[in-house]
């Protein structure tokens, strides 16, 4: 058997919704972007968002069952456009360690070579402190 990043996610927000934690989602208005030449995006018929998966006390929690480049991005970038945004102080990132990567049914990052990496990156001005938390089967 293996494990499901969408059936997990689905877990983590049947635990946090009753306990008072909320998604905070914010439009996000490209309209007065600069672009190089006349070169302007078309329009697209969706509205462009970002979200984090739980905000609560100026907590932001992001649970992350994919690929590496989201885990660097909510950690690097989001945690801190949600901290201006949605007055966010701290946050944690929830994801797999190892073991429970290698029992996921996609191929998946994990805790252990995203700690490395953010150890050896080092900190930044703008950063804000985050938990890190990996979980196991």
């Amino acid at each position: 058997m293996l494990y499901s990043p969408v059936a997990l996610n689905k877990e983590f927000k049947k635990y946090f919704t009753p306990k008072g934690w909320h998604n905070y989602k914010v439009t996000c208005d490209y309209s007065n972007e600069h672009y190089v030449g006349s070169y302007k995006p078309k329009s697209v018929g969706k509205i462009p968002y970002r979200d984090m998966d739980f905000v609560k006390d100026k907590v932001g929690v992001e649970v992350q069952f994919g690929k590496y480049a989201f885990m660097v991005y909510n950690v690097c970038a989001k945690m801190t456009i949600f901290s201006k945004l949605a007055g966010i102080e701290v946050g944690v990132e929830i994801v797999p360690i190892k073991d429970l990567a290698d029992e996921m049914s996609t191929g998946v990052s994990y805790f252990e070579q995203f700690v490395w990496d953010l150890k050896n990156r080092g900190v930044s001005n703008i950063d804000l402190p985050v938990l890190i938390l990996g979980v196991a089967p």
